[in-house]
């Protein structure tokens, strides 16, 4: 029987209070699977990619320690009176898609792009939209997924 994964989750400090209910969310997920956790915060969503890069790179470089089976991002993005949005929205779903390609790895991508803080509030929160729940459930299904695939160590 394979013990509980074992996921990094990552959240943004930028807009806190959206992360914080994105974190509870996932957590909760987590805790249903029988997985493990250890949490990481960021600056902002931008800097997801590029820490969950790290802790990839980082455990090829030194052993000893126990891998993490993914990766849960977490975040918001709010649409604001210019076009920073955009490449913002557009970079963070590119970085996190190239981690999961490049590095086969589980990713789970709770960062939410919204049109107000109310919508992101909403998403977040883990009694109605749930996204942080729903982004830690689809991490842990691709490290199922990838334990199918995959022979045993």
């Amino acid at each position: 029987m394979d013990e509980g994964p074992y996921l990094l989750v990552i959240d943004s400090e930028y807009y806190a209070d959206v992360s914080e209910e994105l974190v509870k969310g996932a957590l909760a997920e987590i805790g249903k699977s029988g997985g493990t956790y250890t949490r990481v915060s960021v600056p902002g969503a931008f800097e997801i990619p590029g820490a969950i890069r790290m802790a990839v790179r980082s455990l090829e470089l030194v052993g000893g320690r126990r891998r993490f089976d993914g990766y849960v991002a977490l975040g918001c993005v709010i649409r604001g009176e210019t076009s920073h949005y955009d490449h913002v929205c557009q970079e963070v779903t590119r970085g996190l898609m190239d981690i999961a390609l490049n590095f086969s790895v589980a990713v789970g991508n709770g960062v939410l792009t919204c049109e107000n803080k109310e919508q992101a509030m909403f998403r977040a929160n883990p009694e109605k939209g749930n996204k942080g729940g729903f982004a830690a459930a689809a991490a842990i299904r691709m490290i199922d997924v990838k334990r199918q695939i995959l022979p045993p160590r």
